[in-house]
């Protein structure tokens, strides 16, 4: 997993890790959502890598847009 920056000093996120075809989204909390192209769409997923990689907007955007898409909660 690759440390989220959190540029905006708010976020829920803590980490990321970014495969072909999907993100993980682990929360400070310690859980860990899969989010894929299959289950919230690439786009979505897409702009999802965007902003981890940016390191704003991440945790705003799944609440916004992905929120309950995601394959699995680990």
């Amino acid at each position: 997993m690759n440390r989220y920056l959190n540029l905006g000093g708010d976020s829920n996120i803590s980490a990321y890790e970014l495969g072909s075809d999907y993100i993980k989204v682990q929360f400070n909390d310690g859980s860990v959502y899969l989010y894929t192209y299959s289950s919230a769409g690439q786009q979505d997923v897409n702009k999802m890598k965007e902003l981890a990689i940016q390191g704003q907007g991440l945790n705003s955007f799944i609440n916004k847009y992905v929120r309950k898409e995601y394959a699995s909660k680990e």
